[in-house]
């Protein structure tokens, strides 16, 4: 997993609420066994519509997504979070997430930041012209205009994002005290150890 400190640049003012995982990405989407390409699924039925938020080309690459509340709501599917780290987004501003999406986020190196709802209005709007800053050490959102918003991440999660902890690695950075396990199970047990 990427580490993630600060994440900048323009966002998707979308701001829609009770966005599913089946609008993250359809389900016909889900018979791929790699998690590239899945960007090109992301949001399909919304970038059907013409005028779309999403291949606006002053938005396009855009690495924050302004969501509204209840963000990833519907079935537990990590394609969603896949597909849009795929499309170039590292980071979800919204005033709730499902939880399911939350933890798939976390485990993925998504960030997702809950704001009340008049910041998420106030960074809409900001969106639709200029560049916003995510800063995960001072859990802050900043905007070019002074605007200062405070979130909180809950620290074991801040500290895993923040240096690219996954949860093979962060199992990988006990290897010392899992080998030791195993030498001493070896020596108390010996009869379980393979020959």
């Amino acid at each position: 997993m990427k580490a993630v400190k600060q994440v900048e640049g323009r966002a998707y003012p979308w701001g829609a609420v009770n966005i599913d995982t089946d609008i993250i990405i359809p389900s016909k989407w889900l018979k791929t066994i790699t998690r590239e390409g899945l960007g090109q699924g992301a949001f399909e039925t919304v970038r059907a519509e013409p005028g779309n938020v999403f291949d606006d080309p002053d938005h396009k690459g855009a690495p924050i997504l302004i969501a509204g509340d209840n963000f990833g709501c519907g079935s537990s599917r990590e394609h969603a979070v896949w597909a849009m780290l795929d499309m170039g987004i590292t980071a979800v501003i919204a005033p709730s997430f499902s939880d399911i999406f939350a933890g798939n986020a976390f485990k993925n190196g998504l960030v997702t930041v809950e704001l009340p709802q008049e910041q998420i209005d106030r960074l809409l709007e900001v969106a639709k012209s200029d560049e916003i800053m995510i800063d995960l050490e001072t859990e802050t959102v900043t905007t070019p205009f002074q605007d200062r918003f405070e979130f909180t991440l809950d620290p074991f999660r801040k500290h895993c994002l923040m240096n690219g902890l996954d949860e093979v690695a962060l199992t990988l950075a006990n290897a010392d005290a899992i080998d030791a396990h195993e030498r001493h199970q070896a020596e108390v047990t010996p009869w379980l150890v393979p020959q």
